[in-house]
């Protein structure tokens, strides 16, 4: 999950994930999205004011190329999840990779569960949902949707320097999406999918078949363990 940025000024990743969380809330004013940001951040330091627990997945969460993040799981003192005491409240959105959770559930069934918690704020209107447009809503995911095909197209490896390479177990998002044909989707798909033996298991993520594999390979290289 995701809470809405407030730091965006000059910095361009964290104003561009503003804009997609925007269109995903449906929220059409910044300073309202910037708000609602940091509704989100006085209750998770309320939240977690009491004893809590971490738990670590040992891997990679998302972020740009600047932070390493490390995904986990944070317990409440009253057992409750972090994450979905925030999506709960329309804090958070249920977005990005997933990994089993401290109690063993699936990771598919985790991101199940936060989906529907996030269904019932939205229909409850809470948080960030309480300042969705319903009606401007599919047309601002479908441009979100159409921007990131477009940008993934023009982008077609020309970012990465001529012989750099990255290993898709450690690259950050920002640095995957600068592969050939690689948007956000899809680079959320090569981060959930680690660890990678070999190049060619990036063949079993979703969106990369034969084709796309093959204008991959130049770029990409397992480092040595």
């Amino acid at each position: 999950m995701d809470c809405l940025e407030m730091h965006v000024q000059g910095d361009e990743s964290n104003a561009r994930r503003l804009r997609d969380q925007r269109r995903y809330f449906g929220i059409a004013d910044i300073t309202v999205a910037k708000a609602q940001g940091e509704k989100a951040k006085l209750e998770t330091a309320k939240l977690l004011s009491k004893p809590f627990t971490v738990w670590t997945a040992f891997a990679d969460g998302r972020g740009d190329g600047r932070f390493n993040r490390i995904y986990g799981f944070v317990t409440l003192s009253s057992g409750e999840d972090l994450s979905s005491t925030l999506v709960k409240l329309g804090l958070a959105r249920a977005f990005g990779v997933v990994r089993a959770g401290p109690d063993s559930k699936a990771g598919e069934g985790w991101r199940d569960e936060l989906k529907d918690l996030e269904l019932q704020a939205a229909k409850l209107g809470k948080g960030a949902w309480e300042f969705t447009n319903w009606e401007k809503l599919p047309e601002e995911r479908k441009e979100a949707r159409a921007e990131e095909a477009e940008i993934a197209e023009a982008q077609n490896g020309k970012m990465i320097d001529d012989g750099k390479t990255l290993d898709p177990n450690k690259a950050a998002r920002d640095e995957l999406m600068k592969l050939p044909g690689i948007g956000e989707k899809t680079a959320d798909a090569i981060i959930e999918a680690r660890p990678y033996r070999s190049v060619d298991d990036l063949g079993k993520v979703q969106g990369i078949g034969p084709k796309s594999l093959a204008k991959l390979k130049p770029f990409l290289e397992i480092a040595p363990h």
